[in-house]
């Protein structure tokens, strides 16, 4: 489960977090919008990125449509070996994640996003809240880069 285009850092970690074996991934992902912008400016302020936080929400980003984010993610997966599909998240992303994880049997869950302070406080990220839901591991990475948006290149 991620909430953005997995940069190559990413995809090299959950790549080899087994090792040799190869893996296959089945990416869900639920982008985070508009609607948390104070939960973004208060993890701003965690990290003490100040700037960050009074900024938050005023610049227009030119990240990827969603769409184009998820191919983009399923591809670098792909040149790694690795099998992957994916789908976007529209709503319910734990429901569709359980689903997800009962139909394919999966062995674990990653759950792959930027931090975030205050939700994690009260245990209302995605990995806590799927650890409830799904009845496998549920293994919570941070990306490894800052929360700066791919760009589109055309």
């Amino acid at each position: 489960m991620i909430e953005k285009p997995l940069t190559p850092a990413d995809v090299e970690f959950v790549t080899t977090l087994h090792g040799a074996e190869q893996g296959s991934f089945v990416v869900l992902m639920q982008p985070r919008g508009k609607q948390d912008v104070l939960l973004r400016a208060i993890d701003d302020v965690a990290l003490g990125e100040f700037d960050e936080a009074v900024r938050e929400g005023d610049e227009p980003t030119e990240e990827l449509p969603v769409e184009r984010a998820l191919s983009h993610t399923l591809a670098a997966l792909r040149a790694t070996g690795a099998e992957a599909v994916g789908q976007v998240v529209e709503d319910h992303p734990l429901d569709l994640l359980a689903s997800v994880v009962e139909q394919t049997h999966a062995d674990e869950v990653i759950v792959l996003t930027a931090p975030h302070f205050v939700e994690e406080f009260f245990h209302r990220d995605w990995a806590s809240r799927a650890r409830h839901k799904v009845g496998v591991p549920v293994l919570k990475l941070f990306s490894h880069a800052p929360d700066e948006p791919v760009r589109d290149g055309s």
